[in-house]
């Protein structure tokens, strides 16, 4: 695109350093820049990232299509050999389509939406025959997915009127610090609910420090339940298993399912959270009733959604499997680019009904 224009290649050199490296600059000293500075440069890096995606995408669809044309020589003359005045537009209308893309998943990320789904769990719980559960994975508080981010969930969320508020992990997507600088997390502690916000560890609270994470969170009123139940209101219980990456950031594996809830009355309802789906078949052998999670995003951003559909036996939505019922939350955040163009920014509300 710039052969013809030598003179330019320097600003394209620093240009392309200064994008592809702010993200990680942050990242690592975050600690030493001005907020001003270190905000600036995330928002830069993390939209980076996503066009980059793109970019990658079309290049890769370039060379298909010229292997394509090798073969059965379709493409006209202009196309195979381009003068420099078509190359530069191909390159602009490139840059253009791929800010757009990246724009309208931006713009998708801010449009939050209520999935509500009846469930029924066939346990009585005593005198409670129904439960107004709403769950918030993914949170992933940031410098951008900021306090006013923030605000506009819990508005939400409230509205709903729920009796209980589970939030399954990576609240976090940058270190307490940070957050705390900015003033980032304090709405957390207008959360209303009956019986109370309980939370797990995801491998965001590792990746960030988790004592600190964990501190932090506790410090808003919000549970944190680390290989450990508790049994909420009498009639049922909920269970919180640290994240399966624990073993990666603190050289210790996270308890065994089973020896969580050994002793527990399994003829009360079970309720429990894990961040990241995999190993779904330790729930049905446990008899757990509901398992929440999230971790996955359903790939966030097109067409790594495929990517996770593999990788994971349910990388989105409702499943059943034996007398489990499971539920994957695409989460209302997101990791890294604040662009969603393979899932929604969902607030999950459960509508649960015991028997």
């Amino acid at each position: 695109m710039l052969s013809g224009y030598p003179a330019l290649n320097p600003f394209y050199i620093f240009i392309f350093l200064f994008f592809s490296l702010s993200y990680i600059f942050v990242k690592i000293f975050y600690t030493k820049i001005p907020a001003f500075i270190h905000d600036l440069l995330l928002w830069i890096g993390s939209f980076w990232f996503a066009m980059l995606l793109y970019f990658v995408l079309i290049l890769f669809l370039t060379d298909l299509l010229r292997f394509s044309d090798f073969i059965f020589n379709f493409l006209p003359l202009w196309l195979k050999s381009p003068d420099e005045k078509t190359k530069m537009l191909i390159g602009i209308t490139i840059i253009f389509s791929v800010a757009l893309i990246v724009l309208l998943g931006f713009i998708n990320r801010l449009n939050f939406k209520v999935k509500t789904f009846e469930i029924t769990l066939p346990k009585k719980a005593g005198r409670l025959s129904a439960l107004n559960l709403v769950m918030l994975s993914d949170l992933h508080l940031s410098p951008i997915n900021n306090e006013n981010f923030l605000q506009k969930i819990i508005s939400i969320v409230n509205n709903l009127n729920p009796e209980i508020i589970l939030l399954p992990g990576d609240i976090f997507d940058d270190r307490a610090e940070v957050l705390e600088r900015n003033e980032i997390g304090k709405s957390l502690n207008d959360l209303k609910a009956k019986y109370g916000v309980f939370a797990v560890t995801g491998n965001h609270e590792f990746i960030n420090g988790v004592a600190h994470s964990v501190k932090f969170i506790q410090g808003k009123g919000i549970t944190v339940l680390r290989d450990d139940f508790i049994k909420v209101g009498g009639t049922y219980f909920i269970i919180g298993r640290d994240d399966v990456s624990k073993a990666n950031f603190t050289k210790e594996k996270r308890k065994n399912l089973s020896d969580i809830i050994s002793g527990i009355n399994e003829d009360l309802p079970l309720i429990l959270m894990d961040h990241t789906p995999v190993k779904l078949n330790e729930a049905v052998e446990n008899n757990i009733d509901l398992q929440l999670s999230g971790h996955t995003h359903n790939g966030q951003m097109f067409p790594l959604n495929f990517i996770t559909k593999i990788v994971y036996e349910k990388s989105w939505g409702y499943l059943k499997k034996g007398n489990t019922q499971f539920y994957v939350s695409s989460g209302i955040g997101s990791w890294g680019p604040p662009v969603k163009l393979a899932s929604d920014a969902e607030i999950v509300n459960l509508k649960i009904r015991f028997l």
